[in-house]
Formats: C-alpha cells, structure tokens, sequence
C-alpha cells in the first residue's frame, strides 16, 4: 500500500499569520518544525495503518520547506517547484493507493486561516464546475482521474468543513480552530500528532486503487481576479476567455489538463501583479 502525502503549510499546527509560511521568516523557521511534526504524524499512523510506502510531496510556496534531517525514515520526500502535477506530483505513476491532504486551508473569498487558491492575493474567487473550488478540491478531481483516493485532510476547521463536500468519506483533523483570517485557536503540537497519527491510521482502511474517473463532458473553471488587467493577463492563454472585466474561464477535457492550465493561469496573473498598485 503506497501514500502520497501532499502537504501544504498554511494549514499546519500553530500558523495563522503570513511570516508563518513565507520562507526566510523568523516565524517560517519556527512554524518548519510543526509542519514536520504534522507530517511525521500522518506518516507514522499511515504505517500503522498499513501502508509499505509514504512519499512525501512538498506543496507550499518554493516546495522547499520541510525538515528533512527531522522526517520520518520509513517516508521519501519529493521537494522543490516545477513539477507537472504540483501539489499533488506523483499521483500520476498509477502505484498510489491513498492521497492524504496535510495542511490544507480553504480556497479564495472563503472564510478559513490564510484562505487562499494558490496565490495569496489577486484570485478573489476559483470555481469548478460551478462550485466554489479550494486547492483540496482541484487536486482531489486530479486525484480521482487517476483512481487515488483522499484519506485524510488536515487544516483548520473550516478546511475540515471544505472537505466533506469534496471528499466526504475521508477522515479529517482540525489542528486550530478559525477565528479570523489571520487568528486561530490553536492546539499544541503534542495534540495535533496524536489525533493526526490516529487518523491516518484510521484511513488507511479506505485505502486501495478506485477505477480512475473518466467524464463525458468537459471540467469548467471560473477564475475572479481583483483587478482588471490580471484577467487580461490570464486571457494570454489559448483557450482561456474572459467572461467580464475581472474574470476569466475555460474547460479542459481531463483533470490532468484542468490543473496544468490552471498553474499557467495563475502563474500569469502573478507575474503581472506590482508592488504598488496590484
């Protein structure tokens, strides 16, 4: 039984503000220790589960920022950007039996701590097939297409909420309690290791290949920015329309097409966006 962990960091034990997860931080160096700890959880309940194999795929920011001299040795860690799938690279080998989602948050224009859809600012709004669409819900229809099911999500418990309409049989732990967009209750890490490792040990009774989902029709993506020259700049892209002054669309006939447009829509509004003015 082989795992891919795809962990991200707004969702991790004890963050809740920016420098938490922006990489040179005093408060990022701090806040790389309870990541890991979160990560060592699931993978040490994923074992006592029954899983052979865990890789661990770095998904937040440079993809650079887990502990590795800390992980735990039975796991591999796959780190570092540029990687077809992103967050969720790996899944695509077709040996995945379960797909844990550690350190979650909700999506753009959603309540939840550090709410976001892959850029911190500028997407106000993601929408997949006319539903309000988070990171955990675009990288669970990739997930699907290759017939890898979501075990577990962690984050806040907003996430928690996010992820019972996504992927309503997996367990789920809630490591704070969201009280604003940049403030939570948070439990200790010596807490948040129990009840993750407990729920990845759980999990892995859901764990198995499912038959890769295969759709008739096309994924339909909305993206709302928060200036109009940002849906200008995402519209670059062939096939990507805009469908009014800050938002654009487009549809794509698999998962695997629907998340690599995605990262070349988001990667053009990034790159148009200055310092001042947006």
């Amino acid at each position: 039984m082989r795992v891919l962990i795809s962990a991200d960091m707004e969702g991790a034990t004890g963050v809740t503000w920016p420098a938490d997860v922006e990489p040179g931080t005093e408060q990022w160096q701090r806040c790389r220790s309870m990541f890991t700890s979160d990560v060592n959880a699931a993978i040490a309940g994923l074992h006592a589960g029954g899983a052979t194999g865990v890789l661990v795929n770095e998904a937040h920011s440079t993809m650079r920022n887990l502990l590795l001299e800390r992980l735990d040795e039975r796991a591999s860690m796959l780190t570092g950007r540029h990687k077809d799938l992103s967050m969720v690279e790996g899944v695509q080998r077709g040996d995945v039996d379960g797909v844990v989602f550690l350190g979650y948050h909700c999506g753009a224009g959603e309540e939840g701590v550090l709410a976001h859809t892959y850029l911190p600012n500028s997407v106000t709004g993601v929408w997949l097939d006319g539903e309000t669409a988070s990171e955990g819900r675009l990288n669970a229809a990739v997930c699907a297409e290759f017939g890898a099911p979501v075990l577990l999500v962690t984050g806040d418990d907003k996430t928690c909420e996010d992820a019972a309409r996504y992927a309503p049989s997996a367990r789920t732990v809630a490591v704070k309690d969201h009280v604003s967009r940049y403030a939570a209750v948070c439990r200790p890490p010596g807490r948040t290791h129990a009840a993750i490792a407990e729920a990845a040990r759980d999990a892995m009774g859901a764990a198995g290949r499912t038959e890769p989902l295969r759709r008739a029709e096309p994924y339909r993506v909305e993206v709302e920015v928060d200036a109009e020259h940002l849906a200008g700049a995402a519209a670059v892209v062939p096939g990507v329309e805009r469908v009014g002054a800050r938002r654009v669309r487009y549809t794509s006939p698999t998962a695997y097409d629907m998340i690599r447009c995605f990262k070349a829509v988001t990667t053009l509004i990034s790159n148009a966006v200055e310092d001042r003015y947006g």
